[in-house]
């Protein structure tokens, strides 16, 4: 049902690595998902994929508070130098988080793919940049979106995007770079199908620009499809993966684990993705172009 949907939708569903080193020198990579929306190179995906880079720049700047206290102390005429030495200790001891975020990459599907700026709307969950110099030629076709008022619960639909895929990278200090392992590239897609089951409305945003709709389907969306795209079986994008949600089923059997009988709470896990509603206003509001069904 979904050979010829899935087709197209690879054509502009790309994946996003995101990379994080730590003070305490370990590396951490993961996957999301970003769809190029046209051909002058404006792309759209979900706002908490920047979360370890916002984080990332609070880290840093407390890093670099704490370095101008330690350089204090340092050029401080009234302390011997044990006594520095012991201040900056006990200054590091007290203030030092391994897990500070020193270093942040997202990576945009290719090594020239270069975005220097997003708007970011994390009440929707949504973000838009444009990557710079685009190729058009790059990207061999573009989405259409699906007209809102034509959406029907109990469709078939499919997501599209990157996970079961491991990401192995390090940190490059000399280049002041992340590596990506070897194997990683290229990174394979997974398509996932369910139905659009609910809609779910929660107002507006605090500014009152946007509505704040769900799309639920009876698949959960799978780490590494996070800002990829929910489709139908012509192509036309539903909404764009955002979360998952584990619905109680209300069956609690009982099992043994390790030679004690233990109680498991059943669930539904559903997944939810940004209604193409908000998606269209969203990308109204900055003037981006795009293409929506029957339109």
């Amino acid at each position: 049902m979904f050979a010829k949907a899935y087709e197209l939708a690879s054509r502009f569903t790309l994946p996003v690595i995101v990379s994080n080193r730590f003070y305490d020198g370990t590396v951490t990579s993961g996957l999301g998902s970003f769809i190029v929306i046209n051909d002058k190179g404006w792309i759209l995906t979900v706002a908490h994929l920047f979360e370890s880079k916002l984080k990332g720049d609070l880290d840093r700047s407390e890093i670099r508070k704490l370095n101008e206290d330690k350089t204090r102390i340092t050029n401080a005429p009234s302390f011997m130098d044990l006594q520095k030495k012991k201040k900056i200790k006990n200054l590091e001891g007290d203030r030092i988080k391994p897990k500070w975020i020193t270093n942040n990459s997202l990576w945009w599907g290719a090594d020239d793919f270069r975005i220097e700026k997003f708007e970011i709307n994390k009440e929707l969950d949504l973000a838009v940049g444009q990557i710079k110099d685009f190729d058009p030629k790059r990207v061999a076709g573009y989405p259409v979106f699906r007209d809102p008022a034509s959406l029907k619960h109990g469709s078939s639909l499919c997501k599209l995007g990157f996970p079961f895929h491991k990401i192995d990278a390090s940190f490059d200090s000399v280049k002041n770079a992340f590596i990506l392992a070897p194997n990683v590239l290229p990174v394979p897609r997974f398509p996932l199908e369910g139905i659009c089951t609910r809609t779910l409305e929660s107002g507006k945003t605090k500014d009152g620009k946007f509505d704040i709709k769900l799309l639920e389907t009876s698949s959960p969306g799978l780490m590494g499809q996070s800002g990829g795209p929910i489709f139908d079986a012509d192509g036309n994008i539903w909404a764009v993966q955002s979360r998952t949600m584990h619905l109680q089923l209300g069956f609690e059997p009982k099992i043994m684990k390790k030679g004690k009988e233990v109680t498991e709470t059943q669930f539904l896990n559903v997944g939810l993705g940004v209604h193409v509603e908000s998606i269209l206003q969203f990308l109204d509001s900055y003037k981006v172009e795009h293409a929506v069904s029957g339109r």
